[in-house]
């Protein structure tokens, strides 16, 4: 099977599926989207996502989409280790815990909403405020989950979907200047995800296309 992640540097969706690659033990390519000379509108990669974002995982020449449906996949078609729990209750739960960060917090602090923040004119202290306030939303709610589920990492004693997404998070909230603080069990777990071996090599500072922040 070759895989190719069409991924950028710090984009939290791509970021999601380079842990759950690593975890799994696969090798892929990484194909580096520069979204900040908008290389995503272009023509030959609008051609293998319609939507024109990031991550693609091309697995020998079929395009897959969207971070979550592309960790999912790679659940079930490499099954050890498992990103999602055995118990049906579990794995909802931790869809849920996935799903405050990749439904309710990213989608309204990416690059696009970003951009057009600036469009209407709010600079960028007002764009930090706007980020902080949905980030300090979610990990609000995801705060005592984390603590009551957690053993270590977001959800049990191994990492798995919803560390995918969190740690990413967690990453953009220090862009954002988020004050962590009222938030230790996320805290904790994320800083225990940072030591394994397969979370640290997807780190936004080891990618091809890593630049100085």
């Amino acid at each position: 099977m070759k895989l190719t992640l069409h991924s950028a540097w710090r984009a939290s969706a791509p970021y999601r599926v380079r842990i759950g690659l690593n975890l799994k033990g696969l090798d892929y390519a990484i194909q580096p989207v520069d979204l900040v000379s908008s290389q995503h509108h272009g023509e030959a990669y609008r051609a293998l996502n319609g939507q024109a974002l990031v991550p693609t995982l091309d697995v020998d020449g079929r395009p897959l989409t969207q971070s979550l449906a592309i960790l999912e996949w790679l659940d079930e078609t490499v099954p050890q280790p498992r990103l999602l729990p055995a118990d049906p209750f579990d794995r909802a739960t931790v869809r849920a815990m996935a799903e405050i960060v990749a439904c309710d917090i990213h989608p309204v602090n990416n690059l696009r909403i970003l951009r057009a923040l600036t469009g209407l004119g709010v600079d960028q202290d007002g764009r930090d405020a706007w980020a902080q306030r949905w980030i300090v939303d979610g990990f609000t709610a995801l705060e005592p989950m984390v603590a009551r589920h957690g053993k270590g990492y977001a959800f049990g004693a191994e990492p798995g979907l919803a560390d995918c997404c969190l740690v990413p998070q967690v990453y953009n909230a220090a862009r954002f200047h988020v004050d962590m603080t009222p938030f230790p069990a996320i805290s904790a777990v994320v800083a225990r995800a940072l030591e394994h071996p397969a979370i640290a090599a997807a780190h936004p500072n080891l990618q091809p296309d890593a630049q100085k922040a």
